[in-house]
C-alpha cells in the first residue's frame, strides 16, 4: 500500500476550501521543495498528526496549529491509501471504502479531525481528536491497534543520531531490531538441562543463558552462603530459611524481555577516532531503511526532513541517489523536504512539488507544461547552480554568462537587488530557455486564472538578434537587418520571442535593438562598454598600476571610434544608420572582429566600472537607469516585484510579496 494523497484543512498556513492544500503523492519518492514559511513542514507534521509515528512520539496541539480564530476551530487531515496488498486487506478489512466499478480495488481513508471548542481541561485547552475511516470520514473509528500499522516512520530535522542510536530505556535501535524478525526466530531458546552451544542461541536465549551463568558465577554463590549463614543463625530451629539470588526480570514476557535485551545495545560507526554528525545521520537513515523494507503490512511510509543535514555535497549527492534507488527496489514511499539545491539537482523532476504559499505544486509530467523531451533535457543539465530557482520568490532567465555576471550588479546599482527580493538568476547558455521557463507553467491553466498558476515571477531575457543596417560592415556578422526583415516583419520576430516562454507567471523580455553590449552601447553606455572590452583583452597582463594606463588609453581609444562615428554619418558611409547606431556597432566590434573581447570577462569589468562610478558620485542610480535598455530595466522591475513593472499579476497571484 501507498499514501496516493493528503488532504489538509484549517492547519497551520492550509486554511478551508479552496485554501486547503491537496497534495498527489508519488509511489516512491516525493520531494517538496520551496522557500522558508513556505508549508513543507506542516505538511510532514499533518502527516505526523495523522498517521503516528514509530517511534511513538506523543505530539501536542498548539493554539498556533489551528488555522484563524474563532469560537470553534476543527484541522481536518485525510490520508488515502491505494494499492493495498492482501495483508493489508486483512489488517484493514472493517476500515476499507469499496468503489461502485466492477473490480476496483477497495482503498483505505484515514480521516483525522481534532476540534478546539475553546474548553479547559486540567488548565489546558481540550481538543477532541477522532480518527475514522471513510471517503467522507463517516466509516467506523479506526483504534490505536490498528492505526500501529500505520504509522510512518520519521527523520527530524538536525536530529542527534548517534544519540538516538545509543543504548536505553526506549532506544531508538531496539525498536528497530526488535521490529526485525530474525531477531525473533534466529537461533533456539536456552535449555538448561541440555548440551548447547551459544553460537545457536536466539536473542532471549542468550540472555538466559547469561542469567543462568550469573546465577552460578563463583562469587554470586559464595555471596549466597555466606548470606545462608547468616540466616541460619537469625531464625528459629526448624525454620530452614535460604536466600535466592537471581537476575531481576528474568520472569517477565518473552516481549518484555527481548526489549530490555535490545535497548542494552549501541550501534556505531567502526573505524578509529571518533566519527561526525554526518556519517551518524547516514548510519541512522541505514537503520531505518532495514526496518521499512522489512516490513510486509502496513504503512512502509518514510518523512526525511532536510535529509542534508551535516552532510557535505558530494554525500548529499549520494544519498540521494540512493534513497530513490531504494525506494524504487525495496518499494519503499519516502517523503523528503530539502532546502538544498545539490539534493534538488539530484531528484528526478517528476519526483518534485514546489510548496509555495501554501499550495503545492506537483512538477509530475501531467501538471506542467514540460514536453517529455523537456524532461529528458532538465534530467542532464539541470543542475546544481540551476537547481536554486526551486526556493526562489523571482527568477530571472537568461542566455549568456555576460547577463549572469552583469544583471545582478545592474539590479543592485538601482536599488532592486536580487538577494534583497529573493530572485535566483539561472543562465541557460545558448539553448534551452523555453524549457526552463516552462517548470512553472501549469498544464491547463489559462492565463486569466492567477489562482491556479505558480505565482514565481519568472523573466526570462533573449536577444533580438537584428542589426542596423551598418551593423554587417563594421561587425563582420551576418545577421537579418532592420531594412532587410522590415517594420512589420521586426514586429513579427519581436512577437514570436516573447511568445515563445511567455504565459502565466512568466515573461519574456526581448532585447530593444540587437543583443545586449549592443544595447548597453546604443542606450548610453557606450563608453563603459568599450573601456571594459578593451580592459577584458588585455586581462591577463593587468595589474593595477597597468589598469589604470589601460583605462586611460581606452578612454582615448573611444574618442576615436567616436570621431569615425561622426564622420561616417556625416559623410554618408554609415549606410543610412544614425550616428548612436555606428557608434554602437563599432562597440560592439570589440567582441566580433580582431583580437576579440571576452563577454563574461567584460561583463566582470563593466559591472566593477559602473560600481565605481556611483560610489565616486560620477554617476546616480536614476541616471543608470536612464542609461540602462528598456527591455533590462523592466525584466528586473517585474522579477524583483516592482508594481509597476509590465504584467505585474494581481495581488492573489502574487502572494504576499511587494
Amino acid at each position: 500500500m501507498y499514501l496516493s494523497s493528503i488532504t489538509i484543512e484549517n492547519f497551520r498556513i492550509f486554511g478551508q476550501g479552496s485554501d486547503a492544500l491537496v497534495l498527489p503523492v508519488r509511489r516512491g519518492l516525493t520531494a517538496l521543495v520551496g522557500e522558508n514559511d513556505s508549508g513543507k513542514t506542516a505538511i510532514i507534521d499533518a502527516l505526523r498528526y495523522a498517521l503516528g509515528t514509530t517511534d511513538q512520539e506523543w505530539h501536542r496541539l498548539e493554539d498556533a496549529d489551528f488555522h484563524g480564530e474563532g469560537a470553534s476551530r476543527e484541522i481536518k487531515i485525510v490520508c488515502k491509501f491505494e494499492d493495498l496488498r492482501n495483508t493489508d486487506k486483512r489488517a484493514f478489512v472493517e476500515f476499507l471504502t469499496y468503489s461502485d466499478k466492477p473490480g476496483a480495488d477497495p482503498v483505505l481513508y484515514v480521516n483525522w479531525t481534532a476540534k478546539d471548542a475553546g474548553e479547559v481541561r486540567k488548565g489546558r485547552p481540550y481538543r477532541q481528536v477522532e480518527v475514522h475511516s471513510g471517503k467522507d470520514g463517516n466509516g467506523p473509528s479506526i483504534p490505536p491497534e490498528v492505526r500501529e500499522l500505520l504509522c510512518a516512520t520519521y527523520l527530524r530535522p538536525l536530529r542527534d543520531a548517534e544519540q538516538a542510536l545509543s543504548a536505553g530505556r526506549g532506544s531508538r535501535l531496539s525498536q528497530v531490531l526488535l521490529h526485525t524478525d530474525q531477531i525473533k526466530v534466529a537461533g533456539v531458546r536456552f535449555d538448561r538441562e541440555a548440551d548447547i552451544d551459544p553460537k545457536t542461541l536466539n536473542v532471549l536465549g542468550i540472555g538466559d543463558l547469561a542469567n543462568a551463568l550469573l546465577e552460578k558465577q563463583q562469587g554470586v554463590v559464595s555471596a549466597r552462603d555466606e548470606i545462608d549463614k547468616h540466616l541460619k543463625t537469625l531464625s528459629l530451629t526448624g525454620e530452614g530459611i535460604k536466600s535466592s539470588i537471581s537476575v531481576s526480570g528474568a520472569t517477565a514476557s518473552d516481549d518484555v524481555r527481548l526489549r530490555h535485551l535490545l535497548e542494552k545495545l549501541d550501534l556505531t560507526l567502526g573505524g578509529t577516532g571518533k566519527l561526525g554528525l554526518g556519517s551518524n545521520n547516514l548510519l541512522f537513515i541505514a537503520c531505518e531503511l532495514l526496518l521499512l523494507a522489512q516490513e510486509d503490512a502496513g504503512n512502509k511510509l518514510l518523512l526525511i526532513e532536510e535529509p542534508e543535514a551535516h552532510l557535505h555535497t558530494q554525500r548529499q549527492l549520494r544519498l540521494m541517489k540512493s534513497i530513490q534507488e531504494q525506494a524504487e527496489e525495496k518499494g519503499i514511499q519516502i517523503i523528503v523536504t530539502t532546502h538544498s539545491p545539490n539534493l534538488a539537482s539530484a531528484i528526478e523532476l517528476n519526483n518534485m512539488v514546489m510548496i509555495r504559499n501554501g499550495d503545492a505544486f506537483s512538477m509530475a509530467e501531467d501538471q506542467t507544461e514540460l514536453e517529455p523531451s523537456d524532461y529528458r533535457f532538465l534530467q542532464r543539465f539541470l543542475d546544481a547552480t540551476k537547481a536554486n530557482l526551486f526556493f526562489a520568490r523571482g527568477v530571472m532567465i537568461v542566455e549568456g554568462d555576460a547577463e549572469n555576471i552583469l544583471l545582478p550588479t545592474l539590479a543592485n546599482l538601482i536599488g532592486r537587488d536580487f538577494t534583497e527580493h529573493g530572485v535566483s538568476i539561472v543562465n541557460v547558455g545558448g539553448v534551452g530557455l523555453r524549457r526552463y521557463a516552462r517548470i512553472f507553467q501549469r498544464k491547463n491553466v489559462k492565463d486569466e486564472e492567477q489562482d491556479r498558476q505558480l505565482s514565481i515571477r519568472v523573466a526570462c531575457v533573449t536577444d533580438m538578434d537584428v542589426m542596423p543596417d551598418c551593423g554587417g560592415k563594421i561587425t563582420g556578422m551576418s545577421l537579418p537587418t532592420k531594412t532587410g526583415l522590415g517594420e512589420e516583419n521586426l514586429s513579427k520576430r519581436r512577437d514570436t520571442l516573447r511568445k515563445k516562454a511567455s504565459g502565466q507567471c512568466v515573461q519574456t523580455f526581448v532585447s530593444d535593438e540587437w543583443t545586449l553590449e549592443y544595447d548597453l552601447a546604443f542606450s548610453g553606455l557606450a563608453e563603459d562598454i568599450y573601456v571594459a572590452a578593451h580592459l577584458a583583452k588585455k586581462d591577463e597582463a593587468l595589474n593595477r598600476t597597468k589598469l589604470d594606463s589601460e583605462t586611460k588609453a581606452a578612454q582615448a581609444g573611444f574618442e576615436c571610434i567616436e570621431e569615425e562615428a561622426r564622420k561616417a554619418v556625416a559623410g554618408g558611409s554609415a549606410n543610412g544608420c544614425s550616428y548612436g547606431e555606428v557608434l554602437a556597432a563599432k562597440v560592439y566590434a570589440q567582441f566580433t572582429k580582431g583580437t576579440k573581447a571576452s563577454k563574461a570577462v567584460a561583463a566582470q569589468y563593466l559591472a566593477e566600472r559602473l560600481r565605481n562610478r556611483i560610489i565616486n558620485n560620477e554617476l546616480t542610480a536614476d541616471k543608470l537607469r536612464v542609461a540602462i535598455p528598456k527591455y533590462l530595466t523592466e525584466a528586473i522591475d517585474y522579477v524583483t516585484g516592482s508594481k509597476d513593472a509590465p504584467g505585474w499579476p494581481t495581488d492573489k497571484a502574487r502572494g504576499t510579496d511587494e
